[in-house]
């Protein structure tokens, strides 16, 4: 598989995941692709959230002081990004949701940039399906989920949802 990685973690996001693994133990990422704040990466208690074959392990986050941090994305959200590297980074403001980080006052946020073709070529498969309770990755199957050249461009995600008035459309 070579050096090549889909994901990617800043400094600062680094020392909050020591901050919360300190208090919560091994954690995990996902990001389910929903609208709005649901399109945000998701930090957990390993295994706390499910994943399962509708799950995509995208890498996992190397931070120094704490075991490595699987990073999962959901299989519908992936075969739009497939060609992106990703870099989760921290900002102040609250997110929306259950992640970890919501009670401090910031919010992880996903940072993201096509793939070279050099990248993509080093890439292997993207593991497919979902670990079990304790987030090990035993027994995973590979697929490659659309993984062909990048885009010509790359287009912004929208909500499908829009305010009109006082109703959500």
């Amino acid at each position: 598989m070579g050096d090549v990685s889909r994901v990617a973690v800043t400094a600062e996001a680094a020392d909050l995941l020591r901050r919360l693994r300190a208090e919560h133990g091994p954690l995990m990422f996902h990001q389910s692709g929903g609208c709005c704040d649901g399109s945000s990466p998701m930090c957990y208690p390993l295994g706390e959230f499910a994943t399962g074959s509708s799950d995509v392990l995208l890498g996992s986050l190397d931070v120094e002081g704490a075991e490595p941090v699987p990073v999962w994305m959901s299989a519908a959200q992936f075969e739009y990004w497939s060609h992106t590297h990703l870099t989760i980074d921290v900002v102040p403001g609250r997110g929306g949701g259950f992640s970890l980080e919501a009670p401090l006052g910031v919010r992880f946020l996903i940072r993201s940039r096509l793939l070279s073709e050099e990248e993509m070529a080093g890439l292997g498969p993207a593991a497919a399906q979902g670990a079990g309770p304790g987030g090990g990755t035993e027994g995973l199957r590979f697929g490659t989920f659309g993984l062909n050249s990048p885009p010509a461009t790359v287009q912004q995600y929208q909500c499908p949802l829009t305010r009109s008035a006082s109703t959500w459309q």
